[in-house]
């Protein structure tokens, strides 16, 4: 089976070029599209069709680190979020504070800007750690016992980060 990242040609790994991304999305999705396939047989426009659909999820999940992130691990044999619940310690009474501050923000458009910006700068602290920790896999061999706790640390970062992006997603919806 092929996966998101041989689809589009790129390397199995956390950090991607951006812009790369998008050069192998845009090739490879110009060469399927099913557009250009309008006078081909039905079952060569449905495996265009697939094809083109298949790039599109590739895309999506590759270039939102979080979900590479999540992807990436499972790939790896990591543990899915329904497998390992932690998060960090500390962690959950913090993002509970976080709570009651976004609760007594509402209507007061500087506090929740300052909360907005908070919880952009705690994401993006919580994709660095992604990529450092993904780094130090990337160092280790296929079957160093130690591969397995990186994975598991990888899993709670990654529960964090659905925290702070439901944090973020209230705020921007208005509603808590």
């Amino acid at each position: 089976m092929t996966d998101h990242f041989e689809l589009l040609g790129l390397p199995r790994r956390f950090a991607l070029d951006p812009q790369a991304l998008e050069q192998a999305y845009r090739l490879r999705s110009r060469a399927v599209h099913p557009d250009y396939h309008a006078q081909a047989t039905q079952a060569e426009r449905q495996a265009s069709m697939e094809l083109s659909a298949a790039l599109n999820t590739a895309y999506t999940v590759l270039r939102d680190p979080f979900r590479r992130a999540d992807y990436l691990v499972q790939l790896l044999g990591g543990p899915s979020a329904a497998e390992h619940k932690q998060m960090p310690p500390d962690f959950l009474a913090e993002m509970l504070e976080c709570r009651e501050q976004l609760e007594q923000a509402r209507g007061q458009p500087q506090a929740l800007a300052r909360l907005e910006a908070d919880f952009h700068r705690r994401s993006q602290q919580l994709i660095e750690q992604l990529g450092q920790l993904f780094a130090e896999l990337e160092q280790l061999a296929p079957d160093d016992p130690r591969q397995a706790e990186i994975r598991r640390r990888i899993r709670m970062v990654l529960n964090a980060g659905q925290y702070v992006r439901g944090l973020l997603r209230d705020l921007n919806a208005g509603g808590a």
